[in-house]
């Protein structure tokens, strides 16, 4: 018996996913021009799913937090896509779960 080359989990479709990083101190007033990057990768790409490199990001705040859901709202907006956070640092993830936001973003080791 012969089966054709695996792609992927058996019966899983693999999402096609663009990438955003974070890094550094997020800041409110960087917030905007993070969203502008977004709304042009999205713009670019049909991805359906964007990965959003968080391991960089030093001393998160709820001001990350407030970055974070706004890039959420971006990624939504566009056609119902959906931000994954990708390296999430462990105070970062404990901030996100203490305001229930754990769940509205994806959240990848």
């Amino acid at each position: 018996m012969s089966f054709g080359p695996g792609a992927g989990l058996f019966g899983m479709d693999p999402l096609p996913s663009a990438v955003l990083v974070l890094s550094g101190r997020v800041t409110r007033a960087g917030t905007p021009r993070l969203c502008a990057d977004l709304e042009t990768i999205l713009a670019t790409s049909d991805a359906a799913v964007v990965d959003c490199d968080v391991g960089g990001v030093v001393h998160p705040d709820l001001a990350a937090v407030e970055t974070i859901a706004r890039l959420s709202l971006v990624a939504r907006r566009e056609g119902g896509r959906r931000l994954r956070l990708r390296g999430t640092p462990a105070e970062l993830q404990l901030l996100l779960d203490l305001v229930g936001l754990g769940a509205a973003v994806g959240l990848l080791s």
